[in-house]
């Protein structure tokens, strides 16, 4: 038997990720490394935010994406109340979801579903009395969280965030209907092949 030749194992040179950009206004000298880190800390961001809402979701005793329908009931539901179709659009999901959650609310006394006087075949959603006490209560709890959470921005700061928000959920809106059209595709490929 030969003896074993003295072979060193290889080591990896370390895997260097091509860029995940290719925007300039994305890049610095090259690099997306401040891009990834965007992208961790907006993730980071929203696991925290997600968590306040589902702490003050639970002292209201509603879930988390009801908390955000009833503080946009209050917001947009004026003296006469509001319709699902503005509720959703704000919230940036389907009338359908609304309509099932607002039912939800209703049926805990928080929201009033009442007739649209202008189109017979909707509703207007308002909160209760019922609703606005449990949200009054809520409120200083509500305005500390919220003044330490965003505590870091200035007016200028606070603005250019909101208007960077509203492009990307504008932006990710498209990239997640082109996503789905993709999965679309590739779901009926497969059902093709399989035949």
């Amino acid at each position: 038997m030969p003896p074993k030749a003295n072979i060193k194992p290889k080591q990896p040179a370390g895997f260097a990720l091509p860029a995940t950009v290719s925007r300039a206004a994305l890049l610095e000298d090259g690099s997306d490394d401040r891009f990834r880190q965007l992208v961790y800390d907006l993730l980071t961001v929203s696991v925290r935010m997600e968590a306040v809402r589902e702490h003050l979701a639970r002292r209201l005793g509603v879930s988390g994406p009801q908390y955000s329908i009833l503080m946009a009931i209050t917001r947009l539901q004026g003296p006469h109340g509001v319709r699902v179709g503005a509720i959703a659009k704000a919230l940036h999901v389907t009338s359908a979801f609304i309509a099932t959650e607002t039912g939800r609310l209703a049926r805990l006394g928080l929201v009033s579903k009442n007739p649209n006087p202008k189109d017979r075949r909707g509703v207007l959603l308002a909160v209760t009395d019922k609703g606005e006490a449990a949200l009054n209560k809520l409120g200083p709890e509500i305005r500390a969280v919220n003044d330490d959470f965003f505590k870091p921005l200035d007016r200028s700061a606070f603005l250019a965030l909101a208007r960077a928000a509203a492009a990307l959920v504008e932006s990710s809106g498209k990239i997640e209907r082109r996503l789905r059209l993709m999965d679309d595709d590739e779901w009926l490929a497969l059902r093709r092949a399989a035949e």
